[in-house]
């Protein structure tokens, strides 16, 4: 892992002294969500041109746009890690997403009905923050904004992928264009797909997946309360399972303004499968529900946006390199969201395949060579298996109803409280500084 480091440190320092030499070369992206688009504008950064396809329409935007929030409790919200924040500000874009980043100073974990509880504080630390919380519409928005505005980055919608072929010097992609329902043909170096859990690229390509059904459903919104979250995060486990609250901007102003009084908090609850509709439907239920399973922490939970369901299931693709075909985001593991680390893992592993596609164009090689490819993968598996291994433990170790496991887990949550030396190396992780 050091020398991972060292060489991306060494790709780092070589684009600097040779960013005037760069030159094109063609990235298919298959999937234009939020990992899709920060893969591109990532690959831009470096001088690398992308076509990227999205099956959907992409909303008709422009930087003029009237950029308040339209529904003050209307959102889903991703929790975004300090090394995320940090890639988005290599690459010139956080300035522009931080006006509706709430920064998330401490995070405290219990367990209803138990006395085990921990704290991570970014004083003991010595952080200026863990991460930031930032609405999804939000993020999707300036990403959007910033694709569109770059040179580098082709944008087509409403485009279904339908073929994939590969030689030993390129790959192709057939897809069938809703606009003029035509089928049009796209060549290039290298196909990333980030496009999702159920990803056809994958398919077309016949990768297999090891799947597993949590047998929980995921119900995720925006929530208001009579007290201010004063920037922590909390995560709260009880027997149906863990819920996750955390801080927000208000509707107006900067989430990372000392002064800011901070109602807002966005919530995942999760519970088991066949339960979702009575708290999608009775908001009286689901606030007394949460209450009831998050006691005074957070105060009254006094007000529900409109809600979504999801369900979960772990998603792992057999392998994410074909050729010249990878697989990424979603599309390469679709995880838990107890901890908030999915769309992290998948910007590190974004971060990483365009710092070693850099250095190929740097040297005046293919950033599709297979052996390139391969590497990557191998250089993730690491960080990729250790945030898998640390999402399950978490999920079957707090939703274990045996009393012997219940108290360990308690007494486990006090020594993380007390024990010097793991807070740190918990917290790095969390942060995603290690990888």
């Amino acid at each position: 892992m050091h020398n991972e480091e060292e060489t991306i440190e060494q790709i780092s320092s070589d684009y600097s002294n040779n960013k005037d030499s760069l030159t094109s070369q063609q990235v298919l992206i298959a999937g234009g969500g939020h990992v899709g688009l920060s893969f591109a504008l990532l690959l831009a950064h470096h001088g690398i041109a992308s076509t990227l396809l999205e099956k959907n329409s992409y909303p008709d935007i422009s930087p003029d746009d009237d950029e308040q929030r339209s529904h003050y409790l209307d959102s889903r919200n991703t929790a975004l890690s300090r090394r995320t924040v940090q890639i988005y500000q290599e690459i010139g874009l956080w300035d522009k997403l931080q006006s509706h980043a709430c920064r998330i100073d401490a995070v405290q974990i219990s367990e209803q009905g138990s006395f085990g509880r921990a704290q991570l504080s970014k004083e003991e630390e010595g952080v200026e923050s863990f991460g930031q919380v930032m609405e999804n519409a939000w993020l999707g928005r300036k990403l959007l904004l910033a694709a569109k505005a770059s040179p580098l980055i082709t944008l087509i919608d409403n485009a279904d992928v339908t073929s994939v072929e590969q030689t030993q010097d390129s790959v192709s992609l057939a897809f069938y264009d809703q606009g003029d329902a035509n089928v049009q043909q796209l060549q290039g170096c290298v196909l990333v797909a980030c496009d999702g859990r159920d990803s056809t690229v994958r398919q077309l390509l016949d990768i297999g997946t090891k799947t597993y059904d949590y047998g929980q459903t995921a119900i995720v919104g925006v929530i208001e309360t009579d007290k201010p979250h004063e920037h922590v995060a909390i995560e709260r486990f009880s027997p149906a399972g863990p819920l996750a609250v955390l801080p927000l901007t208000d509707p107006e102003g900067d989430g990372n303004d000392e002064f800011q009084t901070g109602y807002r908090r966005s919530v995942v609850w999760v519970c088991p499968t066949g339960d979702e509709t009575q708290y999608l439907e009775d908001d009286a239920l689901f606030l007394a529900t949460m209450q009831q399973a998050f006691g005074t922490r957070a105060g009254t939970f006094i007000k529900a946006g409109r809600r979504g369901a999801y369900p979960l299931t772990r998603v792992l693709a057999d392998q994410q390199v074909a050729g010249r075909c990878v697989i990424m985001g979603n599309a390469a593991h679709t995880l838990h969201p107890v901890a908030g680390q999915g769309f992290n893992l998948c910007m590190r592993d974004a971060h990483a395949l365009a710092q070693m596609m850099s250095a190929q164009v740097l040297k005046s090689a293919d950033i599709g060579d297979a052996a390139l490819l391969k590497r990557y993968e191998k250089a993730r598996q690491t960080d990729q298996k250790r945030v898998i291994l640390f999402c399950d433990a978490v999920v079957h170790g707090f939703t274990h109803s045996n009393p012997a496991i219940k108290l360990v887990r308690n007494v486990a949550l006090l020594a993380f409280d007390k024990l010097p030396n793991i807070k740190p190396l918990v917290a790095t992780y969390a942060m995603g500084l290690k990888s």
